[in-house]
């Protein structure tokens, strides 16, 4: 992945709608291999994202093992909340341990990745599940 650099806006040319972001209230498609999908909102769509450190996404999985697999963000923590379903969500430390912090979540609840540690999510219900994250 490529770093992209954005460059400030002019803070005489800002206005509310750099702000703000309208769509994360939309179900994505979840018709492929892994049964999810991810609408993430970051500095290109938000403008007032940039250097901010913040990207917010929303998660829909398919129901009955809709799933995101391992994964890392090497340069954030990530925090997950639960909006519909039931999540079994978790991430392995790194050497020499390798443990395994795993918990079943529900609407309402929040699970914090720590920066760089392998994590995932699988949709454990029988129905569509949605969570948000936000990554810092």
């Amino acid at each position: 992945m490529a770093l992209i650099l954005l460059f400030c806006k002019n803070p005489d040319n800002v206005t509310a709608d750099d702000f703000f972001y309208s769509g994360l209230n939309v179900r994505s498609n979840t018709s492929n291999q892994l049964g999810v999908n991810v609408t993430i909102v970051t500095a290109d769509v938000m403008p007032e994202l940039n250097t901010n450190g913040i990207t917010l996404a929303r998660i829909d999985y398919a129901a009955n093992g809709g799933l995101n697999p391992p994964h890392t963000h090497p340069r954030a923590a990530e925090i997950l909340m639960v909006l519909d379903g039931t999540v079994y969500a978790g991430f392995v430390t790194s050497n020499p341990d390798h443990r395994l912090f795993n918990k079943i979540l529900k609407p309402g609840d929040v699970f914090v990745f720590p920066f760089g540690m392998v994590h995932f999510q699988l949709n454990l219900g029988k129905t569509l599940l949605l969570v948000f994250k936000r990554l810092i």
